[in-house]
């Protein structure tokens, strides 16, 4: 397996969208209940990477395996240091180590932009995978939001988990 992770681009955008899709409509990772389509997907992308936001890509062999993005945590102007990740893998590329090296490298990414918190807001309580990913990556365990979404016909909780980035909080930004 030839693996490589490189920033996502707007050819990327039909892949992505199938990727988003099977994870809207079978899985529980994302609370959306109808998957956006490829124009919405290229809007989403466009507005992070103009703000300056991390966008990554995975390519296995010559193919779009996984994606991998950070975006503003909240709104309010003092959130602006903490950054919110998601990261969605292909149904057949799961398992491979790709949602870790995405992870791995977009953590790199939000770092060397000078953010100094990452948030994992992680659906549903049953994704040990997920779960396990990110605290390989030195996420802590904040907190689990118990049955605040509901889709394909069961509540399901949110895990908050965190990780300092750079300096964290030790200095000013």
């Amino acid at each position: 397996m030839s693996l490589s992770i490189r920033p996502a681009t707007n050819a990327d955008i039909p892949a992505i969208t199938r990727i988003y899709t099977d994870a809207v409509e079978h899985g529980t990772a994302s609370f959306e209940l109808t998957p956006p389509n490829e124009t919405e997907m290229a809007r989403r992308m466009q507005e992070l990477t103009d703000n300056g936001f991390p966008y990554l890509a995975a390519d296995v062999d010559g193919t779009l395996a996984g994606y991998a993005y950070a975006g503003p945590y909240r709104a309010r102007p003092a959130y602006r240091f903490t950054v919110e990740n998601s990261v969605y893998i292909a149904p057949h590329s799961h398992r491979r180590g790709i949602g870790r090296a995405l992870l791995k490298a977009l953590i790199e990414a939000a770092t060397a932009r000078g953010y100094c918190q990452m948030i994992a807001i992680i659906g549903d309580s049953e994704h040990a995978a997920s779960i396990a990913l990110h605290a390989a990556l030195g996420f802590a365990y904040v907190g689990t939001f118990r049955n605040v979404g509901f889709k394909h016909g069961r509540w399901l909780d949110s895990v908050l988990m965190q990780r300092t980035l750079g300096k964290g909080s030790t200095a000013d930004p």
